[in-house]
């Protein structure tokens, strides 16, 4: 069995059976563990008609390679993701205040789980990813998100720059992060229909996603300098950053 097909750790095994347990083929349990959130899971699993099986450690360790599996995995049949043809729905039922997170080509998969915890949290509309040349929504990645990527909508597009026209075309705003733009984030009004672009960990937005943007800017960094040696945040940080600015001006 490929290890993509499961899913690791309590946070993501809870979440999987709470938000998408039509998804769950089974969940391997620790037999003899104690913790009450193992007894939790396996209530709601049998709740929800998943089958249960109390297993050796060494049969959970073998499952899923080198993850750290906290006494609990769980099969899964795909990944729940979007289709691009499903993101003007989404766009015309926020009514005006869509709040969308472009990732373009994030490479790490615990960047992109902390990315989608972020978007959950903040009550994004939905995370846009590249289909290609972009880590897509795999075991790590739903472990890493604590259940997030199974709550905020996740679209792979095929083309992003045709996808940041087409959300323009619904009237949505693009603001891009980049590290020498003029314009600060929070000089921004981001309380209407707004997508915010994050490039990936090496070389940050694209070209063409950059020039398809409506405005660049950046997050003010007063300790940023050579002399520190800090000059852009990770991704999932900047995330995490321009998102709650967004939901403070909201609030």
């Amino acid at each position: 069995m490929s290890q993509k097909q499961w899913i690791a750790g309590i946070n993501a095994v809870s979440a999987a059976v709470e938000h998408d347990a039509a998804n769950v083929r089974e969940v391997l349990i620790e037999a003899g563990a104690k913790n009450p959130r193992l007894t939790e899971i396996e209530t709601a699993a049998r709740r929800a008609d998943i089958d249960v099986r109390r297993v050796a450690t060494q049969a959970l360790d073998g499952v899923v390679g080198g993850l750290r599996h906290q006494g609990v995995v769980a099969r899964y049949a795909a990944a729940k993701t979007w289709s691009e043809n499903e993101l003007e729905g989404l766009i015309e039922a926020a009514q005006g205040r869509a709040l969308v997170l472009i990732l373009d080509g994030v490479q790490d998969p615990h960047n992109l789980g902390a990315c989608l915890r972020s978007a959950a949290a903040a009550g994004a509309t939905a995370v846009i990813i590249p289909k290609d040349k972009a880590v897509q929504v795999n075991a790590t990645v739903r472990k890493t998100s604590a259940g997030a990527a199974d709550s905020v909508p996740v679209v792979p597009v095929t083309n992003l720059a045709r996808s940041l026209r087409e959300l323009q075309r619904l009237g949505v705003w693009i603001y891009g992060l980049a590290g020498e733009a003029d314009a600060s984030l929070y000089s921004l009004d981001l309380r209407g229909n707004v997508a915010l672009a994050l490039g990936g960990e090496a070389d940050g937005l694209r070209r063409l996603t950059r020039e398809t943007c409506d405005q660049l800017v950046k997050i003010p960094m007063p300790g940023g300098d050579a002399a520190t040696g800090v000059e852009s945040l990770n991704v999932s940080v900047a995330a995490g950053v321009t998102l709650f600015e967004a939901v403070r001006q909201r609030g």
